[in-house]
């Protein structure tokens, strides 16, 4: 396969004119793309039943292979054709008021035949649906299996779904036999829903109108797992029919916000797939640099050592979408050459090893008329596709090899995603309040990040790769998990934990002594006190190690039992418990401070997540001083255990200061500069002057010496 993948998705029918193709082609192997993805829609190929147009498609890929470039097939089964959509209609997705779902146009192709985003029309669950799509896909396999520039495959566009599907009869039926499985029988189920009087399975029903109830939690659970396992159908149907071409799917980097309503889980994704990646443009996320690193650091920790890419970076500006509204130029909305440049190196530097845009070229008509693409609207050459071209001609060189064998550093603090907290905090706020939990994952996350302390988001699975872990709005935990940290604590892990661990328990009932499930004993402190009032806690605070520091969402309060009272609420209450649990540590505060940092990047906060890092032992792999703001680095390791120092200069500025690599990588001389000037770092004893220009960057190869 090409060393580093660099291109687009470029053919989205109707999408680029036809006319301009070859010439597209040609420009793109110029400037040192070798690699495109097309989206083959299903409503769009078989044009009848049995009947496929495969003419467009086939004329994509001979131009790949003329001009010596790679395609990914998008498989788009969530585009469907309208004859079987008006001849089918039982096999339309079943809304919750027994309405069946209508074909629309596409946003991303201004072409008929989709339905709610990436959940496409028909409900895979029912069975004639199955048998159609797999038709398709069938026929779309073993045309191009064997072609000379097919990489392999993208599945399931964006790994998400509508919250609004399925209640059709056939998914009704999948979530009674998953219920089965879990509870054994009726009866249970009766006990654990509260339910009492069921007789049947018939009876049970999949809520409408979501509120934290068992019964809900089970119902976003199953339907999570239902639309993997139809991610699992259309991979092994591929590679029963492919056995050489690879797997790959891609994400919206959504764990953190979407995946309690929407499945956005990127581990359940990535672990079905031979390369994963990730959507993330800043016209709709935001400019600022802890955004889409926190992306990048999602996705390689869902990737779990697989190889990942950044599937869809933004090339171009985004009009007129509601995202976009109201929020400055410079926020993503026109994306300047230099924002491709530090965008692109940042994904390198979190270890993607493949770029690709959205588009090559903007779509000439839709809302996303003249989006994304770093090319012009008529496929001309841009100060942006020049970037991309540097950049692409780049990445592929061969004196860069060194620089991609290179792995990144595993973070020093674990910041643990708990699925059932991220599910409960939706249903508690269900009346449409604000959420608090992605608010306060993204606090903490962004506190160390502005600290220059790396974090990287894990699962409970990932967590002995790690001897701290920080807990943010751990509101509601499964028993199991509450135990499997206590073993790790016990064993010398050292945790942080924010107010009212595991306060909702199994089924989501509140625990009688709190902390529950013996984490009482865990943080050597029970509860006092606890409010849940978040909208009169704005100006929560609290002080630990002399400092005042905010808190957020809720205020819980403590009696030590053999704990140690570090940190105190205005009123003399203690709101920080210190602890040590056989071999391991814990330290407890009784509120969010993470949210709160996420509100308002007080400084008492920023210094909380400082402090705290060096409280649990933590030390930066690369030291910035406090006063220098928009500059960011990363150490990757070779090998042979040599390091590759990233330097990002994120500010409209220059950048001269003077930096620090953490003590424990020992002594090392600088060696080749793979980005930037040469001339703009210097060796000084144990520290590195570094100069660096606006939006632009430095990547050095520091050559371990031997003691």
């Amino acid at each position: 396969m090409t060393q580093i993948p660099y291109g687009s998705v470029y053919f989205r029918k109707s999408n680029p004119p036809k006319a301009d193709w070859e010439r597209d082609y040609i420009v793109a192997s110029e400037d040192g793309m070798n690699a495109f993805r097309h989206w083959f829609l299903w409503g769009a190929i078989e044009t009848s039943k049995g009947e496929y147009d495969w003419s467009d498609y086939d004329i994509q890929l001979e131009l790949a292979a003329q001009q010596g470039m790679r395609t990914v097939i998008a498989e788009m089964i969530t585009s469907v054709p309208e004859w079987l959509a008006a001849e089918e209609p039982d096999l339309a997705y079943t809304l919750s008021d027994g309405s069946k779902l209508k074909t629309r146009m596409g946003v991303s192709t201004a072409t008929g035949g989709f339905g709610n985003g990436s959940s496409g029309v028909i409900c895979l669950d029912h069975p004639k649906a199955k048998q159609y799509a797999a038709s398709f896909l069938t026929e779309l396999v073993l045309r191009y299996k064997d072609h000379p520039s097919l990489i392999g495959y993208d599945v399931w566009n964006e790994c998400n779904y509508s919250p609004s599907v399925c209640y059709c009869h056939y998914t009704k039926e999948k979530f009674r036999e998953w219920l089965l499985k879990k509870y054994g029988d009726l009866m249970t189920l009766n006990q654990a829903w509260r339910r009492y009087s069921y007789t049947s399975w018939e009876q049970v029903e999949p809520p409408v109108a979501l509120a934290p109830y068992p019964e809900h939690e089970d119902w976003l659970q199953f339907r999570k797992e239902n639309f993997y396992e139809q991610m699992r159908w259309r991979i092994e149907l591929i590679r029963s029919l492919d056995p050489k071409g690879l797997i790959i799917a891609h994400g919206i980097a959504g764990s953190i916000s979407h995946m309690a309503l929407m499945g956005a889980d990127d581990w359940a994704a990535a672990a079905e797939v031979d390369v994963y990646g990730f959507t993330w443009v800043a016209s709709r996320k935001g400019n600022e640099p802890w955004k889409l690193w926190h992306a990048v650091d999602l996705t390689r920790s869902a990737a779990n050592g697989k190889e990942f890419w950044h599937a869809e970076t933004q090339g171009g500006p985004l009009w007129l979408q509601p995202q976009v509204i109201g929020r400055k130029k410079e926020d993503g909305r026109v994306a300047s050459p230099e924002d491709i440049r530090v965008w692109q190196l940042t994904s390198f530097a979190g270890g993607a090893r493949g770029i690709f845009f959205p588009r090559w070229r903007p779509l000439l008509d839709g809302p996303l008329f003249g989006a994304f693409g770093p090319y012009a609207m008529n496929g001309a050459r841009t100060e942006r596709s020049e970037m991309a071209s540097t950049i692409a001609k780049w990445a592929n060189a061969k004196e860069q090899r060194p620089l991609w064998e290179a792995k990144p550093l595993k973070g020093d603090i674990g910041l643990l995603i708990l699925p059932e907290a991220q599910i409960f905090d939706h249903l508690l706020h269900s009346d449409g309040h604000q959420p608090l939990y992605s608010q306060a994952m993204w606090g903490a996350y962004q506190g160390f990040f502005d600290n220059h302390i790396q974090a990287d988001w894990i699962r409970m699975d990932q967590v002995d790769q790690y001897k701290v872990i920080y807990l943010a709005y751990p509101l509601r935990m499964d028993q199991a998990n509450v135990e499997r940290l206590i073993a790790w604590i016990e064993q010398g892990g050292t945790l942080i934990a924010e107010g009212c661990p595991a306060y909702f328990g199994n089924l989501g009932r509140a625990g009688t002594v709190q902390p529950n499930y013996g984490l009482d004993e865990v943080f050597g402190a029970q509860e006092c006190d606890v409010e849940f009032t978040p909208d009169l806690f704005d100006e929560l605070t609290f002080g630990w190690n002399g400092n005042r520091i905010y808190g957020g969402g809720y205020r819980q309060a403590y009696s030590p039992l053999h704990g140690k009272v570090t940190g105190r609420y205005p009123d003399g209450k203690p709101a920080v418990i210190e602890n040590a649990h056989k071999k391991g540590r814990t330290f407890l505060v009784g509120s969010l401070p993470s949210e709160a940092y996420f509100r308002n990047k007080a400084h008492g906060n920023r210094m909380f997540f400082a402090e705290l890092a060096a409280w649990a032992g933590v030390e930066p792999a690369v030291r910035i001083p406090d006063d220098v703001e928009g500059l960011h680095g990363r150490v990757h390791r070779s090998p042979n255990g040599d390091l590759m120092l990233w330097l990002i200069n994120y500010s409209l500025n220059e950048l001269e200061t003077t930096i620090q690599l953490a003590a424990a990588f020992g002594d090392y001389r600088l060696d080749t500069v793979f980005w930037g000037d040469e001339n703009g770092i210097r060796k000084r004893g144990n520290q590195l002057s570094v100069k660096l220009p606006s939006k632009d960057a430095l990547i050095v190869h520091c050559i371990k010496q031997e003691q």
